[in-house]
């Protein structure tokens, strides 16, 4: 079973363009990057698909490592698989390709030597890969980054089509019917409960049980820990999980070093976080001033934030009561409401562009005695836009008032359970539409 994805179109346009550059699918491991390159090779002729982590594929790697020049790695690889390449007509795949460094190296050399060859890559830790390589095809490699399926990929894969397109036209001015509204609710609290990976939304699609999702949880982080050997020999896997617990536990809260590891001091706290970030397992959200754009320019990172990567996984990891996530009107008891900040962050980053790595930003007021943060920030032109997450449908807006008069902004966001709707010059949008600001 292939569920679609929203990266599907952007694929067909890449196939489409007169000019296309060697794509790298790049992500953290199990969202499904190599399922919808094969799903996408279906439009081809041909598709030839080499995973240099497979034994049987271990002599490709010596392709790579002998030739640089794409027509005699093509001649050799025709040769080894017996099947045709054909430029124009056949798709390359080569996946969990940071296992065969001279094959990313190889992939700037298809675009200036056989640039009608369609070539797509993709690996699990590919980031790590990279960093050995800083120069390794600048403006002549294409990135794509992927995340675990959105919201709305959740629905269509769920055959609610028509939901998603009352959504994507639903306003302010315009909100959806009572009925309509409820009914979408439902779903965002199950989608919330079980997350994003693909294999567990398979998992619940085909048997529609809670505890085999549970399972296909269990069984992914087992996996990802696993992985945490392979990162950096220097960075012991027991630190790794020490810090990715750590995360899990202040998610969307202000991260505190000293609760992350008995063990280690806070440079060694810092190493393990960009490893868990290069491995996609978190996103940082780093809090802004605000006092101009671009939003990135005016960052202070001794006050950062981290997201884990999926709902469910938190949710896993953490042992909450699914039961709860289900049955309640509001998310405010289950993790203290954090868990709707984390999913309105995950549905925004999943908006932004694909072909940068996105990043999130919040306000927290810097003044001594005075407890005012605003949950993320985004740059609509010139403008920034305060958004505040609510887990229900009620709450005071005293942070998002306070930031919206000191920087005079236009209007700001509320995003939380109620329908679309507007009060004043704050602008409500539900949970499950906050992808919708991004546009």
């Amino acid at each position: 079973m292939y569920i679609k994805r929203l990266i599907d179109n952007e694929l067909l346009i890449w196939k489409d363009a007169k000019k296309h550059k060697p794509l790298l699918l790049r992500g953290a491991r199990q969202i499904g990057k190599s399922s919808s390159v094969r799903e996408f090779g279906k439009t081809f002729d041909n598709f030839v698909e080499i995973n240099f982590e497979k034994k049987e594929h271990l002599q490709t790697q010596k392709v790579f490592e002998q030739f640089s020049s794409p027509k005699s790695i093509i001649e050799e690889l025709e040769a080894i698989y017996g099947q045709k390449i054909v430029a124009g007509k056949t798709l390359l795949f080569l996946d969990e390709i940071q296992s065969c460094i001279p094959a990313i190296s190889a992939l700037r050399f298809f675009y200036e030597e056989m640039p009608e060859m369609y070539v797509v890559a993709a690996g699990s830790l590919l980031e790590f890969a990279l960093q050995e390589l800083p120069s390794f095809g600048v403006g002549r490699i294409s990135s794509v980054f992927m995340y675990p399926l959105c919201f709305t990929e959740y629905l269509q894969a769920l055959g609610f089509d028509a939901m998603t397109d009352k959504i994507s036209t639903a306003t302010p001015e315009k909100p959806l019917s009572d009925a309509l509204h409820t009914s979408v609710l439902n779903h965002l609290v199950r989608f919330i409960a079980i997350g994003g990976m693909p294999e567990v939304v398979k998992s619940y699609i085909e048997n529609q049980n809670l505890l085999d999702c549970q399972q296909v949880l269990d069984e992914l982080m087992t996996t990802y820990y696993d992985d945490f050997t392979k990162y950096k020999k220097r960075v012991p896997p027991i630190r790794l999980r020490d810090v990715f617990s750590a995360v899990m536990e202040q998610s969307c809260k202000k991260f505190t070093y000293s609760k992350a590891s008995e063990n280690a001091n806070i440079d060694q706290v810092k190493e393990a976080l960009q490893l868990l970030e290069m491995a996609g397992l978190i996103y940082p959200v780093y809090h802004s001033s605000a006092n101009g754009i671009p939003l990135g320019a005016k960052i202070n990172r001794k006050f950062t934030k981290y997201l884990p990567f999926d709902t469910g996984v938190l949710q896993r990891f953490l042992g909450l009561n699914i039961g709860e996530i289900l049955i309640g009107e509001t998310l405010e008891q289950i993790n203290k409401g954090d868990i709707a900040e984390l999913f309105a962050g995950l549905e925004m980053l999943k908006a932004m562009p694909t072909n940068t790595r996105s990043q999130l930003y919040y306000w927290q007021r810097e003044k001594n005695g005075s407890q005012a943060e605003v949950d993320y920030l985004i740059q609509k032109g010139n403008e920034i836009i305060p958004i505040e997450v609510k887990s229900g449908t009620t709450g005071k807006m005293q942070s998002l008032h306070l930031f919206m008069n000191e920087k005079q902004t236009e209007y700001g966001i509320r995003t939380s359970l109620e329908n679309f709707g507007q009060y004043n010059k704050i602008r409500v949008y539900p949970l499950y539409a906050i992808k919708r600001i991004m546009k």
